[in-house]
């Protein structure tokens, strides 16, 4: 399906199904796009994770119906998917600024309408990708479970514990000095970073993210896990600049500009991959090399 379309089907179909138990999950099935995917561009292109969407046009619609009919306060909330009343009125008062009981008391409404997707185009700066035909390979890595509404202020963080914790020995060039750092020196970890969409927390609007590097064998540490990518296409995108706003601003440039309305590729898989140079310059440096992979397939 192309890009746009889903993410537009995307919306209808919430739109379509707000007083029903839906999740992230059930919504990219209906799109047929991999919930990180669909999420990841979601957020991009409406600035709004799915589940944070529907429970803002959920909120939206109780306050109408609360201002404009008779029903109580507890019957709303089970409309709405809410299991009980304070549920309900902590989740109504973060959004509004006010309990569900002043509606009626001519509180204003706090206003979030359905969402129309629009596509800007932008000339003059030509996105640098290649695509490029890569045989399978696994990574090694550390992972940890991140929701899309925090992933780019929290997977920096993340970086900064691993190198502190594991890596800080290894990278100023002394010899492992423990398993971990073994594995890091084998497997070049850090050269990788790579988003996955796990079917057991996607449903709850969580992606899996590994600082990895390619496997080249030998021991898993406890703690540390594997991830296969088949042969394929990719689309790889150059990036230079400082780490993260570099990458962050080119992926977010991906998935507004390259996808939507993408008349050759659509994407393939349930993971992409950012990589990092390894062995020259900073990650703050202002010329850093680092690029975004993207597995795709022809339409």
């Amino acid at each position: 399906m192309e890009w746009l379309t889903a993410i537009r089907k995307s919306v209808d179909y919430i739109e379509e199904h707000l007083k029903d138990d839906i999740s992230a999950q059930d919504v990219s099935e209906q799109v047929f796009l991999s919930s990180i995917h669909l999420q990841k561009g979601f957020q991009i292109m409406t600035g709004y994770s799915v589940s944070e969407y529907i429970r803002n046009r959920r909120l939206y619609l109780a306050a109408l119906e609360l201002r404009e009919s008779n029903k109580k306060v507890l019957d709303v909330a089970l409309d709405y998917g809410y299991e009980t009343a304070e549920s309900f009125t902590k989740a109504f008062t973060r959004f509004h600024g006010f309990a569900p009981k002043a509606v009626k008391q001519g509180e204003c409404i706090r206003t979030f309408l359905p969402i129309t997707i629009k596509v800007n185009i932008q000339g003059g700066d030509k996105m640098d990708y290649k695509i490029r035909n890569l045989f399978g390979f696994k990574v090694i890595g550390f992972g940890k479970t991140f929701t899309f509404e925090e992933a780019y202020r929290e997977i920096p963080k993340y970086w900064d514990e691993i190198c502190e914790k594991y890596a800080a020995n290894v990278y100023a060039g002394n010899p492992p000095a423990n398993a971990y750092e073994k594995a890091i020196a084998d497997n070049c970890i850090g050269e990788y970073g790579v988003c996955i969409d796990d079917e057991s927390i996607a449903g709850e609007g969580k992606f899996l993210y590994l600082i990895a590097g390619k496997y080249a064998g030998g021991e898993v540490p406890e703690g540390m896990q594997l991830y296969e990518f088949p042969q394929g296409e990719w689309a790889v995108f150059d990036c230079v600049g400082a780490i993260p706003e570099a990458l962050q601003s080119l992926n977010t440039r991906i998935f507004k500009e390259w996808l939507p309305g993408n008349p050759d590729y659509e994407i393939r898989g349930n993971a992409n991959v950012e990589w990092y140079d390894c062995m020259n310059g900073e990650k703050t440096d202002s010329d850093y090399h680092s690029a975004i992979w993207i597995p795709v397939k022809h339409k």
